[in-house]
């Protein structure tokens, strides 16, 4: 028998407990001019939008997550003022039930963190905590819920020690980076992109050494050559990027702190997503990224070698749609998060 498990996903842009599906389409129309320090700053807004629309689709994949050993219950989002209607919610027989966030939102709680989660548990939740960055060491609410913890998947490594140590020791640690907030194969193939690079512009914006990259890559392929600057696209514009046959992602070596500067955005995976061949700086060795370049789901090119990035380009634009739908069915197999949540879950006794 399956077992029957709920997942609650904890978003601050959310408020009371409903189903992740009601959530997802009420989510682009919500105004979140009451949710921002400035409601009247377009720019801040703009970013609220962009993150709310993030965090929004986390929702939609886990509502839609799918395993042969598990029977997924209708997923549950809320914020804050929903926490306490998930921890008393009436159960169905044989019901697990988890609360699942993910980033820094649990930083939302505050100096109650730990009483939340502590409380969830007493509830018997479970909780899976889905950190891309270094909260052990820069989420100040990380030790008072680390001993709730029942699975932690986080890019940093190692775990701050103290952090660590704050952790039970039936905790699932998992040393993981970044995957594809994209329900699996939703974005179709496209079996005759257009012969472009679209270059996807990062929070860093234009610094010298990218000006300098999208001079050369203008000069050498002018108008196959697409460059973006803004931040990142909506998440309901990002298919809509797969009419262009290469993705260049050039974030790479910025991240200043230990664990993040072997790691990358999620960019090269949401764009292997989309069926696109991902071109990207090359991470310091042993980073998240080594291993799809081993195995050729991505083309990295030499940080600050221009000649570098121009002849992956190159070869990026070579590449048959025989090697891209490769990388298109890695990609939406083995690389999104809802796929990565269901089979940790399913990996626990």
């Amino acid at each position: 028998m399956p077992r029957k498990v709920r997942i609650c996903y904890f978003n601050n842009w959310a408020g009371k407990l409903e189903e992740a599906a009601a959530y997802v389409a009420r989510a682009p129309q919500m105004d979140l001019r009451p949710m921002i320090a400035k409601k009247d700053d377009p720019k801040l807004l703009r970013l609220a939008r962009l993150d709310c629309d993030w965090y929004m689709e986390n929702a939609r994949c886990f509502a839609a997550m799918q395993h042969e050993a598990i029977e997924f219950l209708p997923a549950w989002t809320c914020g804050a003022a929903g926490v306490v209607d998930f921890s008393g919610a009436p159960r169905e027989p044989g019901e697990e039930r988890w609360f699942l966030t993910m980033g820094r939102q649990p930083n939302h709680f505050g100096s109650n963190a730990g009483k939340v989660f502590s409380l969830l548990a007493k509830m018997g939740v479970r909780h899976f905590y889905y950190a891309f960055d270094e909260a052990s060491r820069f989420m100040p609410c990380f030790g008072d819920i680390a001993p709730y913890l029942d699975v932690l998947i986080h890019d940093e490594h190692p775990l701050e020690e103290k952090g660590r140590q704050r952790l039970k020791r039936s905790c699932v640690d998992i040393h993981r980076s970044w995957v594809a907030n994209i329900v699996p194969f939703v974005p179709p193939f496209n079996e005759a992109p257009e012969e472009k690079i679209v270059f996807l512009g990062s929070q860093m914006g234009l610094t010298d050494n990218r000006k300098r990259q999208i001079a050369a890559l203008k000069e050498k392929f002018k108008d196959k050559f697409v460059p973006l600057y803004e931040h990142s696209p909506a998440a309901a514009e990002r298919v809509q990027l797969n009419r262009f046959k290469v993705a260049l992602c050039p974030e790479g070596r910025w991240f200043t702190t230990p664990g993040m500067a072997k790691t990358h955005t999620d960019r090269p995976f949401w764009s292997g997503c989309l069926g696109m061949v991902v071109v990207s700086e090359n991470s310091k060795p042993g980073g998240r990224l080594e291993s799809l370049h081993e195995q050729g789901m991505i083309l990295r090119y030499e940080h600050g070698d221009t000649k570098s990035l121009i002849a992956q380009c190159e070869r990026a634009l070579a590449m048959t749609n025989e090697e891209r739908r490769r990388s298109y069915e890695y990609y939406n197999r083995y690389e999104c998060v809802g796929t990565v949540v269901a089979e940790t879950l399913a990996s626990l006794r």
